[in-house]
């Protein structure tokens, strides 16, 4: 019996060359302003309109800055970019959510919230973490520059099938432990190359009881363990979450859609390349010691000592933490920090800010921290306000800025300086990530929001 993997890709394969790639079918392809320049410059080279350009949108998210967005933007490069997506969207009649828009936000974040990513689809876009809305059921997966230009061209891609892997994660999770610790907990256990080669499907009672939100944020981060893209099941969360959004099926081809999204499963005896189980008891809220998203540890322990770790591993361990100022078998909680980044297409949507606003309510920020608390899209923003949180915010002495990457990658404003500690609900805690020498630790929005009132690296449950 075929995995749901399986299902969904043998759906779109257009055609298997003999010892090479499948030429793959693609439903919808993402575009923002920094892998798609040079494919819109081949594609004028060549002469070449776009195949279904109702198939394609474009969202500047990576370079635009999350404060006085109604004016031009300073930073030349990003400047750039941004205008660039926007003349290449109407040269080639494509739907283009500019800054400041309603519709504008992150493209990981709108994608989902629009009903524009749906189950048993085929979604790409030029950035890794397009397995976000693998969430909804479908198999989604980033794309280099070349490839952006191929589905433009032919809305098709040319992709070897990659392995099969089902991670069960059972039992419930305590309280204090997020989708983000399970994602961390996983990447620590697979390492940030366990996963390579393979598809994953997430499962089990842990991803059932999962909101659509906390789905999202799992997925997101399936790249970060080597993966080529994770997803989950579609069931009767995702379709609650899809209904009634604007371009999700109405009326009879909902009922026709719903029909078929439920056929989206792998059979009981389905066989799964590799196939994983994981303890929801054995997951405490985390952080990240190190700089790749796989060097976790609970919020409670220590670092690992030097004999805990692999002779060939030894030197990249220790470069590691001289980088981050830690030492191994050193305990974290305490450790001062500088910065709070609450936002990043991993943790930038409504629910994350009510967690964040369930741990700062009626405490103040600590006059050591910085914090930046960025929606992922005007939509978040939008109910932010609706359900008063702007209020718990302010009264905390929290300011919300506008949509955008934001402080996970150093493309825009929001650097986190060199030498400092950033608690950070992003995805990424590469050197330099956040800025040249910034030091990340990884977090759910809710030890962000503990380090963020505290000033140290602090246990949320103490807060809870």
């Amino acid at each position: 019996m075929n995995t749901l993997f399986d299902k969904i890709w043998d759906k779109h394969v257009v055609q298997q060359i003999e010892d090479g790639p499948t030429q793959l079918y693609i439903d919808r392809l993402y575009c923002h302003e920094v892998t798609s320049p040079q494919a819109f410059a081949g594609m004028r080279e060549r002469g070449l309109k776009c195949f279904r350009p109702d198939h394609i949108y474009c969202m500047p998210d990576h370079n635009t800055p999350t404060h006085d967005q109604d004016k031009p933007i300073e930073d030349p490069v990003s400047k750039k970019q941004v205008d660039t997506l926007a003349k290449n969207a109407a040269d080639f009649g494509l739907t283009h959510y500019g800054m400041m828009s309603k519709d504008n936000g992150i493209i990981h974040v709108v994608g989902p919230e629009k009903g524009l990513s749906l189950p048993g689809m085929t979604i790409v876009c030029g950035d890794s973490h397009t397995s976000t809305h693998g969430a909804m059921g479908a198999v989604a997966f980033g794309i280099g520059t070349s490839e952006v230009e191929m589905v433009m061209a032919s809305q098709c891609i040319l992709q070897q099938k990659p392995k099969s892997m089902r991670i069960n994660i059972n039992g419930q999770l305590q309280k204090g432990v997020t989708p983000k610790d399970v994602a961390l907990y996983l990447m620590s256990k697979l390492t940030t190359s366990g996963a390579t080669g393979y598809f994953v499907e997430y499962s089990g009672q842990v991803v059932k009881d999962m909101t659509m939100e906390g789905r999202l944020t799992l997925c997101n981060l399936s790249i970060e363990m080597g993966a080529r893209g994770g997803f989950i099941a579609p069931d009767e969360t995702t379709f609650e979450y899809i209904k009634g959004r604007e371009f999700a099926p109405k009326g009879e081809a909902w009922d026709k859609a719903v029909e078929y999204w439920k056929t989206l499963k792998s059979g009981d005896d389905a066989v799964f390349d590799k196939e994983l189980n994981f303890d929801a008891a054995d997951i405490e809220p985390r952080i990240t010691y190190g700089t790749n998203p796989g060097m976790g540890i609970g919020i409670t322990e220590a670092i690992p000592s030097l004999d805990e770790i692999d002779e060939a591993g030894k030197a990249s361990f220790l470069k590691s933490l001289d980088y981050m100022g830690f030492a191994p078998g050193e305990k974290l909680i305490g450790h001062a920090i500088d910065y709070v980044f609450l936002g990043a297409c991993t943790n930038g949507r409504i629910e994350d800010f009510r967690a964040f606003a369930s741990i700062v309510k009626g405490k103040k920020k600590a006059d050591n921290v910085v914090a930046w608390l960025v929606p992922g899209s005007w939509a978040v923003d939008k109910q932010i306000r609706e359900e008063g949180l702007d209020k718990v915010f302010a009264e905390a002495g929290f300011a919300i800025r506008q949509p955008g990457c934001s402080a996970c990658l150093a493309m825009n404003d929001d650097k986190v300086p060199a030498g400092k500690y950033a608690v950070s609900t992003s995805n990424r805690n590469f050197e330099g990530r956040q800025g040249p020498g910034s030091r990340t630790i990884l977090a759910s929005p809710l030890v962000a929001a503990a380090a963020a009132v505290t000033g140290k690296i602090t246990d949320p449950r103490e807060l809870l």
